[in-house]
């Protein structure tokens, strides 16, 4: 890989920076450097503006060779946006026009400027290329100060660095991008970008739980509850977590507002989870409210207005019935209720895992002087803050503003109750509901567990009713989760399994611990996982797709179905 070109935008200019050497200008200087660091280079840009400038563009290209064969991860914009490798000629779907009102926000469809099209690739705060023999891994140093994008361009070979700068007023030195770039195996390239970042490990232990938002959904009480909680209890299975998902609050946004289905209140939940040996969890989207709720129609000025000073509609929910809004992070009215909200979760009803759920919404709108990143960057360190030594999972969030600062993080979207779900496929919405687009992404991300967070793949499912997944299907969602996650979480009611899903359940969970050295995509939506558990070496075959195929040796694979084999 070699470097070509740094190009720095603002005033209406544009300068060519050089690395090492000085880059002065009338009225910025910038510092631009380049270093040898574990194996690659580290590329760094500091601006020292000499006047007011506002910030129009800063992109690094550099030229890589891309031999037939080679592929490109797309890291999506958060959790739930579809992350897999495509092949260079290959286009990237977008949201169909008329679905942008309703679902652009959730992705990058309201970020202006990404170049689209055929051999047209993007990846968010870091990307690797798959050549045949070895790996290329860019991946940004810091977010902190601005999200990252990675542009490729099939027509050119050229990989382009883009920080998220737009339209930032800068009369300070700013500290505007860090970079790594490297090339070996799979695993050395991200051990080595983590270790530059100096990312302490995560605390958090890896873990089996359940979730209640996959058959119950909104409709819960402390009755379903209850009941599930006895059956976790009698499985004889190793539960840590049981998390009580969205449906506990009288709408999203009104957190202290508990629905009449819990009589005793959410405290005496927490206490009933802990006395079966469990961390109680609670699912909350610090960062939204629904149109519906309270503190939409009593704080009007709590929500985050668009340029036109319009208050921002994130999405529509029917679960909560319609739109719903993003929060003004900056108005010191919602922090100060935030703190009180996480107050009241942790110390008085006593919960200590918390999902935190639709976190995108705070950077939608930045306010003058941040960028998109710095919001999101300063948001999850807030949270943190107030979650203090608890656990987190951060869900419907940019990766890279989590790294280092959460416990567990979803890196795919939603499982769905069926394989696909074809009208959000046809949308092509990459931030669905999808089974086998939420296993792409677990299955392109997984080199990140372990490292800034442990991963949450989402939940497998093995009961028969509710759901519309084949066995085939269920086996191969279970297979993948409990080798590439850190957290296992199901939804089914344990009390409903036969003897064979019991030990369907307890074969997958011998897989955890696994150590994994490679994931391969053999062809599209077949991928070939290498891992060795109690140093026997095995691979697992996995075919997504719907047809017959053949991959390993020669094996045979049924629609939706996964092999594992001793190697």
């Amino acid at each position: 890989m070699k470097f070509r070109q740094a190009i720095l935008s603002y005033n209406g200019k544009t300068q060519l920076l050089y690395p090492d050497k000085s880059n002065s200008f009338d009225e910025i200087f910038v510092d631009f450097r380049q270093e040898a660091v574990n194996g690659g280079q580290q590329w760094s840009v500091f601006l020292h503006p000499k006047q007011d400038i506002l910030m129009e563009g800063l992109e690094l290209q550099f030229d890589v060779p891309a031999p037939v064969g080679t592929r490109f991860f797309a890291n999506g914009y958060q959790s739930w946006s579809e992350s897999r490798l495509y092949d260079l000629d290959e286009s990237m779907p977008r949201l169909r026009r008329f679905a942008r009102k309703h679902l652009g926000y959730s992705g990058d469809e309201h970020i202006s400027g990404i170049p689209r099209g055929r051999g047209k690739l993007h990846s968010w705060t870091y990307t690797y290329i798959k050549k045949p023999g070895s790996t290329i891994l860019a991946g940004s140093l810091s977010e902190r100060t601005g999200f990252t994008l990675f542009l490729f361009d099939a027509a050119t070979n050229i990989l382009t660095v883009r920080k998220d700068l737009d339209a930032l007023a800068l009369g300070h030195s700013f500290p505007a991008l860090d970079v790594w770039l490297g090339e070996s195996t799979e695993q050395d390239v991200f051990d080595a970008w983590f270790q530059t970042m100096e990312v302490p490990k995560p605390n958090a232990e890896a873990a089996l739980g359940w979730t209640s938002w996959y058959q119950h959904f909104t409709h819960i009480s402390a009755a379903i509850l209850t009941q599930n909680l006895e059956n976790l209890s009698n499985s004889g299975l190793p539960f840590q977590h049981f998390q009580i998902d969205d449906g506990w609050q009288t709408a999203v946004g009104d957190w202290f507002s508990v629905k009449p289905d819990f009589p005793q209140g959410m405290g005496s939940m927490a206490t009933k989870i802990r006395e079966k040996g469990m961390t109680p969890g609670l699912w909350l989207a610090p960062f939204v409210a629904a149109a519906t709720s309270e503190l939409v129609r009593r704080n009007p000025e709590w929500l985050l207005k668009d340029v036109q000073g319009k208050p921002i509609k994130v999405g529509w929910n029917p679960m909560w019935g319609g739109w719903y809004y993003a929060l003004d992070f900056y108005n010191t009215g919602v922090r100060d209720y935030l703190s009180g909200v996480f107050h009241t979760v942790l110390d008085k009803w006593g919960f200590d895992l918390l999902k935190l759920d639709f976190l995108f919404a705070v950077c939608l709108a930045p306010p003058k002087g941040k960028t998109r990143g710095a919001v999101m960057w300063e948001a999850m360190e807030f949270l943190r803050t107030l979650v203090g030594n608890r656990k987190i999972l951060a869900c419907g969030v940019p990766l890279g503003a989590c790294f280092g600062q959460v416990d567990y993080c979803r890196i795919g979207g939603d499982i769905h109750l069926r394989w696909e779900h074809q009208l959000l496929a046809w949308l092509r919405h990459r931030e669905r509901v999808s089974s086998i687009a939420s296993l792409r992404s677990t299955l392109g991300r997984w080199q990140l567990n372990g490292k800034g967070f442990l991963n949450d793949p989402d939940v497998f499912i093995l009961r028969k009713e509710k759901q519309q997944l084949s066995p085939a299907q269920q086996h191969t969602i279970l297979t993948i989760n409990a080798l590439l996650g850190g957290l296992l979480f199901t939804s089914d009611d344990l009390g409903t399994y036969s003897p064979e899903q019991l030990l369907e359940l307890e074969s997958a969970l011998d897989l955890r611990g696994s150590v994994v050295q490679d994931v391969s995509m053999a062809q599209p939506d077949v991928y070939h996982i290498h891992f060795t558990n109690n140093e026997n070496r095995f691979v697992a075959l996995c075919n997504l797709d719907s047809r017959k195929v053949v991959a390993g040796d020669s094996v045979e694979l049924l629609a939706f179905e996964t092999l594992v084999l001793r190697r």
